[in-house]
């Protein structure tokens, strides 16, 4: 079976990283997976990217081109929106010239495709969402505006206090669109949460929707001997090592860095240390009453496997959170997590079982929910919950053996 998988990135962003080991898991199995992206980062012969020096330079401006309508809105800030209405990509007429069986989409903004052009590829689709974009008006995560439930406008992401604003356009669109998709797309949601929030909204609702994981390698994140793990990356081995890191991690306030602050801050003082990956060392390091070792961004999985097995627990705030590579990435490395329990984060933490979770946004029982991993009277009990979950929920060859049903699925 030829499976074509499509994303903006092979590599880059936590999608992209989500797809790719997808894409493994498929080749894994015995499948012929093929993967079409419009920035290609690796050197894989079965990714295709741009074919011409024009459509290399092209894809590198339509992001910035495909935002140009949000520009009418000075109060949007930095928040992610993607109206998708940049035409003359070529992307479709690559996918139904290929000889894809079934066509598996995944994240397809940043100026890909044109919405409407969905309606034009002429093969079965499975779309995985890793975010809430495909169910909205454009943003990617509503911030609890929970408007898509109905209809989308006086979009706060865009700071609009318009109803017919572009997020109504966006929303009409999709409207439109997909009610030619039936019978032709199945939508995957990759948490229980992400897959019940699409049955609710008013674009997905008479879609069919089933929910999927993605998988992740446990050969490669697996349990390593963390003292070694410590010394090699110069963290400390005599005290515990608390965990946070994202893309954009204390930039992004999605990633909820101000409540880990706080939760930290009603630690003892000095009692732990904090590592921070996915962001650089700040002009002013915030005083969180511990030291904190800033790593930058790790761009390889060996990295980013010591580092998990270096930390005593992976901490992650989120204010919302679909199916998080970091969580997953840590369990499989036999770290336990603490995180608020919201989105698909109780798809992967179990409470007190390989780790914790906190009500959403209270910083003291976050606080809370790391001193009861840390208790040393449980460090091998939590640490080998994480191991077993992360075996049983996400092994690749496991999750993509279900991948393999569903597009057979989708063929009949």
């Amino acid at each position: 079976m030829r499976i074509l998988t499509v994303n903006s990135s092979d590599l880059d962003g936590g999608a992209a990283r989500a797809a790719y080991r997808l894409h493994q898991g498929l080749l894994r199995i015995g499948l012929d997976p093929r993967m079409l992206v419009q920035n290609r980062s690796s050197d894989d012969h079965r990714v295709q990217g741009p074919g011409t020096g024009m459509s290399k330079a092209m894809a590198r401006v339509r992001p910035s081109l495909d935002l140009l309508p949000v520009k009418r809105y000075p109060n949007h800030g930095s928040k992610m929106f993607s109206p998708a209405w940049l035409p003359f990509g070529g992307l479709v007429d690559r996918i139904n010239a290929s000889d894809a069986d079934v066509v598996h989409l995944h994240w397809i903004t940043a100026g890909m495709l044109r919405l409407e052009e969905l309606d034009r590829i002429n093969k079965p689709m499975v779309w995985s969402l890793h975010d809430m974009w495909a169910y909205t008006g454009g943003c990617h995560y509503d911030e609890e505006c929970g408007r898509w439930r109905t209809t989308c406008g006086s979009c706060p992401v865009l700071g609009s206090s318009k109803e017919s604003d572009l997020s109504r356009s966006v929303f009409q669109r999709k409207l439109k669109t997909y009610a030619r998709l039936k019978g032709r797309l199945t939508v995957v949601g990759l948490s229980t949460w992400m897959a019940e929030c699409a049955q609710e909204s008013t674009l997905m609702k008479d879609l069919r929707v089933v929910q999927l994981p993605n998988p992740i390698d446990t050969a490669v994140f697996k349990p390593v001997d963390r003292r070694v793990a410590k010394e090699i990356l110069g963290l400390p081995t005599d005290k515990p090592l608390v965990l946070f890191g994202a893309v954009n991690a204390t930039a992004d306030p999605r990633k909820g860095f101000v409540h880990l602050s706080e939760a930290l801050r009603s630690l003892p003082f000095g009692s732990v240390e904090l590592a921070v990956f996915g962001a650089s060392r700040p002009q002013q390091v915030p005083d969180l009453g511990h030291p904190i070792h800033y790593l930058g961004r790790l761009h390889d999985d060996a990295a980013l496997c010591l580092l998990y097995n270096a930390a005593d627990v992976t901490v992650v705030p989120s204010l919302q959170e679909n199916l998080s590579n970091t969580i997953v990435e840590s369990l499989a490395c036999g770290t336990p997590v603490v995180a608020f329990a919201i989105g698909g984060n109780k798809d992967m933490v179990d409470h007190g079982v390989n780790g914790a979770l906190a009500p959403a946004f209270d910083a003291q029982q976050l606080a809370a929910g790391i001193r009861s991993v840390l208790d040393t009277s449980r460090t091998e009990e939590f640490r080998t919950h994480a191991r077993r979950i992360a075996l049983e929920r996400f092994e690749l060859v496991r999750v993509s053996e279900r991948y393999r049903a569903l597009y057979e699925e989708a063929l009949r």
